[in-house]
């Protein structure tokens, strides 16, 4: 076996997908009306985006009686706060809440939270 894609949900799955290439540098490599998937230069596991016309951003952090995040990506980064310029550049929006100093949440384009950190 081999893990080849995390995907997320969207409503808009191209204009997920592009959010995530401009802040990852990678690039798409499979792009159809309900289904795009970027991959790494390296060849490693990718992201996919697929069309769900009902979706619903789940609420960050926790809370009873609304959507629960169900995952979220983890990205390491030299710089938080260049980083994190980067991400807001791209169409990212910071989190209310942020629970550690090294560790930056960001909610994507379709809500889904997202942390950039850095082990410096």
């Amino acid at each position: 076996m081999k893990l080849t894609s995390t995907v997320l949900g969207a409503r808009d799955p191209r204009a997920l997908a592009v959010f995530y290439a401009t802040l990852l540098g990678w690039s798409i490599k499979t792009d159809e009306p309900e289904w795009v998937t970027l991959r790494p230069d390296d060849g490693g596991p990718g992201l996919s985006f697929q069309l769900e016309p009902d979706h619903v951003p789940p609420e960050w952090p926790q809370a009873n009686g609304v959507q629960q995040m169900q995952m979220h990506l983890d990205i390491e980064v030299d710089d938080l706060d260049a980083a994190g310029s980067a991400a807001i550049d791209a169409g990212a929006g910071l989190a209310a809440f942020q629970p550690q100093e090294k560790v930056r949440v960001y909610l994507d384009p379709a809500g889904h939270p997202f942390c950039l950190w850095t082990s410096k």
